[in-house]
């Protein structure tokens, strides 16, 4: 038995960039950039790839990869991963997302270190410190708040934890703005304002969570089976029904970011990224 692996979903279709996966990067298509990180990483004995595409499959094969056929029909890539884990004998399955070519193996490794230290934790992933106005108020950036222990407590799009002292809802009212229609179903909108004396001496911050996940296998296989509950469907977020079937996520803080491509503009800054470093 093995381990640990690292799987990558990865899926062809993608509203924004079609092809995602294959898009060259400097020399290489995305998908081999991240299966190379992930190999990179000193505690995953073997990388997967679980796509439902056989162009996708054919090119990881072409490098001398590993690739899992599954099926098309999957709402995200957990559920693809667990699919390709039925069939990997291993203890803790690392799901790598498919379009983060700067994931670092120190950051892999973390998160299996994480469940190989507390056999209480079904989960692990990792989070990191930000100061930055705009990533704290941004829907797009999931923010994380843990207990004393480093398990996960809540994830949420919102600013957590909210700073009283510091902060301010506006709310402004805009059905004037609207039809008529719309206006009487609409009473307010809220607008985060941020209040302070000198913002040379702001003290606030959150944890913006990295969307890196450990799995022990049976949580996994577990996971994949239950159904969405209101807190997910409300902030789109599937961890939220981790949290909520009572699994225990630990939670890491890493001093490394990453970011995804989902845009030629993505593509772009990541090419100027390996330039800069090269």
């Amino acid at each position: 038995m093995l381990r640990a692996v690292a799987i990558i979903p990865a899926r062809f279709a993608s509203t924004r960039l079609p092809g995602k996966p294959l898009a060259s990067l400097k020399g290489k298509v995305l998908i081999q950039r991240v299966y190379e990180q992930a190999s990179s990483a000193k505690l995953i004995d073997a990388v997967f790839v679980a796509t439902d595409d056989k162009r996708i499959f054919d090119v990881v094969i072409s490098f001398g990869g590993k690739a899992v056929m599954t099926s098309s029909g999957h709402a995200s890539g957990t559920d693809r991963i667990a699919e390709a884990a039925k069939n990997i004998d291993c203890e803790i399955i690392v799901n790598v997302q498919g379009d983060e070519p700067f994931i670092r193996p120190e950051m892999v490794d973390d998160t299996v270190k994480l469940l190989i230290d507390d056999p209480r934790a079904a989960i692990s992933t990792l989070a990191k410190k930000t100061t930055n106005i705009e990533e704290i108020l941004s829907l797009n950036v999931v923010k994380v708040v843990m207990d004393n222990e480093g398990f996960a407590m809540y994830f949420s799009r919102s600013p957590i934890p909210y700073y009283r002292d510091e902060w301010q809802v506006q709310i402004t009212d805009y059905r004037t703005c609207l039809p008529d229609r719309q206006a009487q179903n609409t009473d307010f909108n809220l607008v985060f304002k941020v209040q302070t004396s000198d913002p040379r001496r702001q003290t606030f911050f959150c944890y913006k969570h990295i969307g890196i996940y450990g799995f022990r296998k049976e949580a996994l296989l577990d996971f994949s089976l239950m159904g969405q509950g209101r807190l997910e469907m409300i902030e789109k977020l599937e961890q939220l029904r981790a949290l909520a079937s009572g699994m225990k996520i630990k939670v890491k803080e890493t001093l490394y970011d990453t970011f995804g491509i989902d845009t030629v503009e993505d593509l772009r800054k990541a090419e100027e990224w390996l330039n800069l470093s090269s």
